[in-house]
């Protein structure tokens, strides 16, 4: 369910929609983010005080969304912090300005959610129900939305409009674009067989031991909240599967299909209104022994259906003007209409094709409607325990024994796993993130975290092995291979220092790399994403300076590998504009995003620099 919310939200603002409405659904109890709570607050924003509840839900937002990057837990709760602070401070800006947002527009964006779906058509039952679940009235929800909504308006105010000039577009070209004229020489990483003495073997352990490390890991019990499981212990009675039928009828329906075609007698400035009625009525004589088609091809001055025989296609209610279609809607297969007026001027109209409502017999989709009055009473089941679960968890957050006996769910164990793969419910990313995470690992319950659209996880730690070091004599080959590795770099570092060296001199680098016994290799006009080289050398070159009173920039470039790569970076030639209209939009649109982003931060910094922001310890 949150999945396909966050699928609709994936915006320039996606993050306000995400802590505004998937926090409240992820039932995670969003009281205190917008009520405020007894406890002390962490983050001050103006006058608004986030507790530490507040910041750990941020958190795991936010790292759900970075999940697949691994980056350090310290990093990720930071910037959760800093993205908090600064959607707060630009809520507060837009609630003080007292900037608005239409009702339809809420409205539209509302009904958009699948969350409140139900076949792709907003369901106002289904709204109603998930509201009152969450303890939410309609009037606070839209709020919240219209809220968000602003939000993401002030901002594409401010990013969607900067100016990018015809300058901007040529001095990126010319870098993009840009050739380098380069000559250089590969200094491989020689063979390296010597074994180390056992005393250097010993200090390289003790220097590198953060490198031989065993993997941390953990294990975990957890009771889980299963849609499934609820939707097997419902068992509908005949008369709610009849009602839901009857209700949810349009479920099982098919419309009608209905292709119609048209003859047109326009109205223009040469033929006045009468006459075009007078040219459709000859036209309706002549029908009776004429096909429609033919005279479509032949007298209607709709020049695009003409060609098709007056195809209209599909007939689409609020399409046509309201006249058009009242006459079409009554015609029956093959029939003709009389003239219809419209603002064009006088229309014929025939249905070539008709097939008619059809609505499948309750017997038909009796076992498919038990299915859907078992899933959706589960489903208002699996919102209220999910708020249960998230309550009870969160004030019981030393044991799960209140938990599981409240809700009836089984305290479920899991094998150990590390941060980066696990089995069973440890094969979910959401659920190794948050069995590593600080207040897991200290002791606590788990926020509760969502795995699909049915199943609901709370965790507590069960077994914590810490990474330690492992012991000397199984890492010693290890370590054999990382010396002589290191003593094979070294000595292709000092054959490239020295050739480095040498052009400083004066010397060219083709004779001071065949004293060395090495080929020089010259690109003329090397492009920036030419792939003629590795992409470190490459890089490297297109960061490196221009030369200078004719005198090569000389650099050396250090491979994963530890191959050296002696460049010398002859001339510079600067690009030109591309010719392809569609490279010169994309450009532009790059340059003004990335200026439009600078110029929003810039906003949110002068917005702060007179707000009262503190971040406690």
């Amino acid at each position: 369910m949150l999945s396909k919310i966050r699928e609709k939200t994936q915006g320039t603002f996606a993050w306000v929609i995400l802590i505004l409405i998937c926090v409240p659904f992820a039932l995670w109890g969003l009281q205190n983010y917008t009520e405020g709570g007894q406890e002390s607050p962490v983050v001050i924003v103006g006058d608004k005080e986030f507790v530490q509840r507040d910041v750990n839900q941020a958190y795991a937002q936010f790292k759900q969304q970075y999940a697949e990057m691994q980056l350090p837990e310290e990093m990720l709760r930071k910037q959760a912090i800093e993205k908090l602070i600064r959607d707060e401070l630009l809520l507060q800006h837009v609630s003080a300005e007292k900037l608005s947002i239409t009702d339809e527009t809420v409205r539209k964006f509302i009904a958009s959610l699948q969350y409140f779906q139900r076949d792709g058509q907003f369901d106002k039952k289904q709204y109603e129900t998930l509201l009152a679940t969450q303890g939410m009235t309609s009037t606070q929800f839209v709020n919240r939305i219209r809220k968000a909504l602003l939000m993401e308006q002030y901002q594409k105010a401010v990013t969607e409009s900067s100016f990018v000039s015809q300058y901007d577009i040529n001095s990126f070209f010319k870098i993009q674009n840009q050739t380098r004229h380069i000559e250089y020489v590969t200094v491989n990483v020689p063979s390296v067989s010597e074994l180390p003495a056992s005393d250097e073997i010993n200090a390289y352990y003790q220097q590198h031991i953060n490198e031989y490390q065993s993997a941390e890991q953990v294990s975990v019990e957890y009771v889980e909240l299963v849609l499934a499981d609820l939707m097997a212990d419902i068992s509908p009675t005949e008369e709610q599967i009849k009602t839901y039928y009857e209700e949810n009828k349009a479920l099982y329906s098919k419309k009608e299909r209905r292709k119609i075609s048209h003859i047109l007698f326009a109205k223009t400035k040469d033929t006045t209104e009468e006459q075009a009625l007078a040219k459709a009525k000859a036209a309706q004589a002549r029908l009776a022994n004429e096909k429609f088609s033919d005279l479509a091809a032949a007298l209607s001055d709709d020049s695009l259906t003409a060609k098709s025989g007056g195809d209209l296609g599909l007939f689409e209610i609020g399409v046509m003007e309201p006249a058009f279609e009242v006459a079409a809607a009554k015609l029956a297969l093959g029939e003709v209409s009389e003239p219809v007026k419209s603002a064009f001027g006088y229309h014929l109209i025939t249905v070539t094709e008709l097939v008619p409502a059809q609505t499948k017999a309750f017997a038909d989709v009796k076992n498919e409607v038990y299915q859907a009055v078992q899933r959706a009473e589960a489903e208002t089941q699996f919102y209220q325990l999910g708020e249960l679960l998230t309550d009870l968890s969160f004030e019981n957050s030393d044991n799960l024994q209140v938990v599981s006996g409240e809700l009836g769910l089984d305290i479920k164990q899991s094998e150990l796993f590390g941060r980066s793969a696990g089995a069973g419910i440890a094969s979910e990313d959401s659920v190794r993130n948050i069995a590593f995470s600080e207040a897991v690992l200290q002791g606590h319950n788990s926020e509760p975290v969502e795995l699909g659209d049915s199943r609901l996880v709370v965790l507590r730690l069960l077994e914590h092995l810490p990474s330690e070091a492992k012991p000397l004599a199984l890492v010693q080959q290890e370590i054999i291979e990382a010396i002589q590795r290191d003593k094979a770099k070294a000595q292709a570092r000092t054959v490239a220092e020295s050739i480095k060296a040498q052009l400083a001199s004066g010397i060219t680098l083709r004779d001071a790399a065949k004293a060395q016994g090495l080929v020089v290799v010259e690109i003329a006009e090397l492009k920036r994403n030419s792939g003629d080289l590795p992409w470190q050398v490459n890089q490297a070159v297109f960061k490196a300076a221009k030369p200078v009173a004719g005198k090569p920039t000389v650099l050396v470039v250090d491979s994963i590998e530890g191959n050296q790569t002696v460049v010398s970076v002859l001339s510079v030639t600067d690009g030109a504009q591309d010719d392809a209209t569609e490279q010169v939009k994309l450009a532009e649109a790059n340059i003004a995003r990335a200026l439009g982003q600078a110029d929003y931060g810039a906003v949110i910094e002068g917005i702060r620099a007179v707000t009262k922001v503190i971040v406690k310890e």
